[in-house]
C-alpha cells in the first residue's frame, strides 16, 4: 500500500519535531586519547582550509552523532477544537541523553505505532531521524518501529521532510528553516540565539531551558511551514500551548 500524498495526511497523525545537539564534551582537550585520535581523522575529512584544525572544528562536533549527544527533542501535535486548530508542544530534555531518548521512544511506541502515523522535521531525513536512531542504538534503546528503515520499501518509511518537499527533486543545496519561514511570511518570535550558539549555552551557561525554548520555536515554525505547503492557514500564537 503506497502512502498518502503529504497534503492528504490527517494533520493529527503527524508528529512535528526538532532536536538540539551538542558535542559530548565541552572542549577538544577533554576528549580521551582514542576519541581525540578519531576526531582528528574526522576533522581532516571536513576541513575546508589550512586554518581548520581539530581544535577549531570541535565546535561543530555536535552535528555528528558519533561525537555528539541530544539535549532536547521538542514535538508538536495539531488538534482541532471546534473551528480552531491548536498546536500542543512537548519537550524531552535532560543532561542525561538516555533519559531523553528512553522517554521519547516510549511515547513513539505508545502513540505513533501504526501505519497511519508520520514524523515530520526540516532536513529530518538527513539529520534528525538518523541522529535520533543512532543515539538510541548507542544508548542501548530499542528503536521504535516508526524510526526503523531496515527492510522497508521506500513508501513504507513514514518520514516527512519540509526541506525535501521544498526541493521538488533538486538536491543541489540546503535551504534553512529560517529562510523558508521568511519567504513564506510566517511570523516567528524574535530570538536572541541561533543553532551555532547551542553548544556554548549548554556547556558554558548551563542554560538548558533556554535551548528548550529555542527548540520549541523551531517546531512552531516547522509546523506552520508545513501548513503553508498545504495551502492552509497557520496556527496563531494564541492557539499554541506547551504541555508538561
Amino acid at each position: 500500500m503506497e502512502p498518502l500524498s503529504f497534503d492528504k495526511i490527517p494533520l493529527q497523525n503527524i508528529l512535528f519535531l526538532d532536536i538540539e545537539t551538542v558535542p559530548f564534551v565541552s572542549e577538544y582537550d577533554y576528549l580521551d586519547g582514542k576519541a581525540k585520535e578519531l576526531w582528528d581523522k574526522k576533522a581532516y575529512q571536513i576541513a575546508r582550509n589550512e586554518t581548520d584544525t581539530p581544535e577549531t572544528l570541535f565546535s561543530r562536533a555536535g552535528i555528528y552523532s558519533e561525537f555528539g549527544k541530544i539535549v532536547c527533542i521538542s514535538c508538536g501535535i495539531i488538534s482541532r477544537e471546534g473551528n480552531n486548530r491548536k498546536l500542543r508542544l512537548k519537550s524531552f530534555y535532560s543532561d542525561d541523553e538516555y533519559e531523553i531518548l528512553e522517554n521519547f521512544a516510549q511515547m513513539l511506541s505508545k502513540s505513533f505505532n501504526d501505519s497511519s502515523k508520520y514524523l515530520c522535521a526540516h532536513n529530518g531525513k538527513e539529520f534528525d531521524f538518523p541522529y535520533i536512531s543512532r543515539r538510541m542504538l548507542i544508548n542501548g534503546i530499542r528503536i521504535p518501529e516508526i524510526l526503523q528503515m531496515s527492510g522497508k520499501k521506500p513508501w513504507e518509511v513514514r518520514h516527512l521532510d519540509t526541506m525535501e518537499l521544498w526541493r521538488f527533486g533538486d538536491y543541489k543545496s540546503y535551504t534553512s528553516l529560517e529562510l523558508l519561514t521568511h519567504i513564506f511570511n510566517i511570523p516567528t518570535p524574535k530570538d536572541d540565539i541561533d543553532g551555532s550558539m547551542v553548544r556554548e549555552i549548554y556547556w558554558y551557561d548551563g542554560d538548558l531551558p533556554r535551548i528548550v525554548e529555542y527548540c520549541q520555536k523551531d517546531v512552531v515554525a516547522l509546523t506552520n511551514l508545513f501548513l503553508r505547503f498545504r495551502y492552509e492557514e497557520i496556527i496563531p500564537q494564541e492557539n499554541i500551548f506547551v504541555v508538561p
